[in-house]
């Protein structure tokens, strides 16, 4: 059985996954037990003798890289990392490896450098050559410190002497580097020690003052070099053959060796591997960053780790070159429960083995970001800086400015009149909104949008009959279908969302479960498809964005495959998904996102649906706090209170759409003093309601003291955003905002 292959290995459950671990004698009963105890993790009390002024403890994800084959050896590796897709695309980069004998890997005999800085000195060439002369009995001093090393092979091992011209008040330096051999200790406080042990020795051979001693994170006695061959014809994907990917991948990397900026995220995505193997491990993550980006330095520009370049046949091949000096045994390993059993997983027999291991994983990370650049990205890799340096100067705002730029970049036209037309179409559908009949051609691609909101008056109570005001925003979530051979995929690239839904799954996300329903209601179970979303909305901020991503779903499905949906289709459709999203929602929502225009709303069996008009232009400026509302908690809080005391709960309400009433007036006559004022005691009754949250009040607080004749929060509350009513000073409102700390965003609603 091949160790590191798991098939549907991300399909299953996190106990079914361990249940396998243990089968696959990965790891023992008692450290699969751990697992599923949560006994394995780091306690309160053991971090408080690692560090100073301990409070807690955080967690981080611990995921697994499969498919691994190093040097013939197959490998599980263990991944502590936060950032999404970086596993998947580990487990991916090693499964099309594998093919063709996996990675093969070879390392120096690792030695870490000790430094010692001698200043003061009067020859500091006669220095050199009398400390090199006396080289061992340096040596010896140093490794009479520490004999228990010495009996296991390891010790200082050689000496180098070095001379820097300095101006400094020390004059020219001399530098003495004890090169040890720590065996499989990562050997930063061994090292030390040695260099201060010698220390007196050094200084009266110099004749000089030692100054600084201490070990250098420039491990480069400790060199890694990783390489893979992958045929041609393994590259193709995504609409791209073999040549294409593999061109693409050689012309991505011959940028990041020529262009510091470029070689900067290049090298970022090696070592998202990397420390994620380092973290899993126990080890030091900022030495073994320090040491490499300083190596891409060593030639006086910063460049490229990597080298990726065509074989004779056409192949592909890949190198890595990067200074790792790791260990398996220390502190880390006995105070960290999780860094033991990730080890034992693991399986390494030795540090020089681990560092194998992640170059390996390095090279591997590095292969997946660029091969995503050159195809998903190709285009836009390509085109995108010069697509927002166009659309910057055509002047398009921060709220349409992704929006024009992929729209621009899937034109053609880079040009300045190209993204000023862009913008005016963008800014039109964004206010007014498309209906499904208005969709059938946009920009000359099968677009479905759906439009976010925003609630004047009327959160909550709106769930329990009353009515509420509501006005679309000029944020508008855009998606399109692509067929596929089979499955279904989800791409939302600002996200950084790719993956195939499984719709078997136990336990599906939200999103996962209305999209299955959707599909099979509209009769499209089995047929394969791509669905890529453009989000401009942002996620969970009280601002539309599941209804908005539904409608745009479902407009898009309409548009691909010829459904013939009416607009009251579309949105009973997104309605059924916002009930999975948000277990009873009003369809208020789902109503804006479909039809895009200001309405007095109101649900039941026969919902208010009354068009609004707003005569003069609503200046609103947007406040997010940056922490996800979950409606469906927020929404469920609100019932759980009604349940309990109804009679107080309804006569909230009954206040609640006393105000909207009152609201509804003052917006006819834009009255703004006056509708200020009742978004301020709406935000009252809110507060009550207990869905308000200290970001939300914090921003609210700031907006009235700059100006805002009203501030409220808006959508399901407890995080997401407010909105504030600023007449005559947005921009000053915005920008307090934004310095106490938030995001904000100027809209105008209206006046057209």
């Amino acid at each position: 059985m091949e160790r590191s292959r798991i098939p549907h290995f991300y399909k299953m459950s996190v106990s079914e996954r361990v249940r396998t671990v243990r089968d696959r004698g990965l790891l023992g009963a008692e450290d699969c037990q751990n697992l599923q105890s949560g006994n394995h993790t780091l306690s309160v009390q053991l971090a408080d003798k690692m560090i100073e002024n301990v409070i807690g403890v955080m967690g981080l994800p611990v995921g697994l890289g499969l498919n691994f084959q190093i040097n013939g050896k197959d490998y599980v590796v263990p991944l502590v990392v936060e950032e999404p897709s970086i596993v998947a695309a580990l487990s991916s980069a090693a499964k099309l490896a594998r093919q063709t004998g996996g990675f093969d890997v070879e390392s120096q005999d690792p030695r870490l450098i000790g430094q010692i800085q001698i200043v003061d000195v009067p020859q500091p060439e006669r220095a050199k050559a009398l400390l090199l002369q006396r080289k061992s009995e340096i040596l010896n001093l140093a490794n009479s410190l520490h004999p228990k090393m010495i009996a296991r092979g390891g010790g200082a091992k050689d000496l180098e002497v070095f001379i820097h011209p300095s101006k400094g008040p020390g004059g020219t330096m001399v530098v003495v580097h004890l090169l040890v051999d720590t065996c499989d200790a990562m050997g930063a406080n061994l090292v030390n020690t040695m260099c201060e042990g010698v220390a007196s020795m050094v200084e009266n051979i110099a004749e000089g003052r030692v100054f600084l001693r201490i070990l250098s994170n420039l491990t480069d006695r400790a060199l890694v070099r990783a390489r893979v061959r992958i045929p041609t014809q393994m590259l193709a994907a995504k609409g791209f053959d073999g040549e294409q990917v593999r061109d693409g991948i050689i012309v991505a990397n011959d940028f990041a060796r020529v262009d510091p900026y470029r070689a900067a995220t290049h090298n970022k995505g090696i070592m998202n591997g990397i420390d994620a193997v380092c973290l899993a491990t126990g080890n030091d993550w900022r030495a073994i960053e320090a040491g490499a980006h300083a190596f891409a330095a060593r030639g006086g520009r910063y460049t490229s780790l990597t080298r990726w370049e065509k074989a004779d046949n056409g192949d592909l091949l890949g190198e890595l070159e990067i200074p790792i000096k790791v260990g398996t045994v220390g502190g880390p390993l006995q105070t960290n429960p999780t860094v033991a059993l990730n080890l034992r997983l693991l399986g390494v027999e030795s540090a020089r083995e681990l560092a194998e291991v992640m170059g390996a994983v390095g090279l591997a990370q590095n292969f997946s970001a660029i091969r995503a650049l050159v195809t998903e990205g190709i285009q836009q890799g390509h085109m995108t800086l010069h697509a927002r340096s166009v659309a910057t100067a055509a002047g398009v705002p921060p709220e349409l400015f992704d929006t024009v730029v992929e729209r621009l970049i899937a034109s053609g036209e880079i040009k300045i009149w190209k993204a000023e037309e862009l913008m005016r179409t963008v800014d039109s559908q964004a206010h007014v909104g498309p209906s499904t009949q208005e969709m059938d051609s946009l920009e000359g691609e099968a677009l479905g949008a759906g439009h976010g909101k925003i609630i004047l008056l009327g959160e909550h109570a709106v769930v329990y009959g009353r009515r509420a005001i509501a006005v679309p925003i000029p944020l508008a979530i855009q998606a399109r279908i692509e067929d596929t051979r089979e499955g279904v995929e989800l791409i939302i690239p600002r996200w950084g969302v790719e993956q195939r839904v499984d719709f078997n799954a136990k336990r599906p996300a939200s999103f996962t479960r209305s999209l299955a329903s959707l599909i099979e209601e509209l009769g499209l179970a089995g047929r394969g498809m791509r669905i890529e979303i453009f989000p401009n909305v942002p996620r969970a901020m009280g601002l539309g964005g599941s209804a908005a991503l539904a409608v745009a779903v479902i407009r898009a499905m309409n548009l691909h495959f010829h459904l013939g949906l009416d607009d009251e289709r579309v949105n009973a459709l997104a309605y059924e998904c916002e009930k999975v999203a948000h277990g009873t929602p009003s369809g208020l929502d789902n109503t804006l996102a479909t039809w895009g225009k200001p309405f007095l709303f109101r649900a039941g069996e026969s919902p208010l649906r009354q068009v609004i008009e707003v005569p003069e232009p609503l200046p609103i400026v947007i406040g997010m706090s940056g922490v996800e509302s979950l409606t469906a908690r927020t929404v469920a809080r609100v019932r759980e209170a009604w349940q309990r005391n109804q009679p107080l709960y309804e006569r909230l309400f009954d206040e609640v759409d006393l105000l909207v009433d009152q609201g509804l007036a003052a917006l006819g006559k834009s009255d703004y003093a006056t509708l200020g004022e009742l978004m301020n005691v709406c935000q009252g009754l809110l507060n009550a309601m207990q869905v308000s949250s200290s970001e939300l009040e914090a921003l609210i607080q700031v907006a009235r003291k700059h100006g805002a004749l009203g501030a409220k929060l808006t959508g399901g509350g407890g995080g997401g955003s407010i909105i504030a009513l600023c007449p005559d000073n947005s921009a000053a409102v915005a920008q307090a905002i934004r310095e106490a700390g938030f995001h904000a965003l100027e809209v105008t609603i209206g006046g057209d």
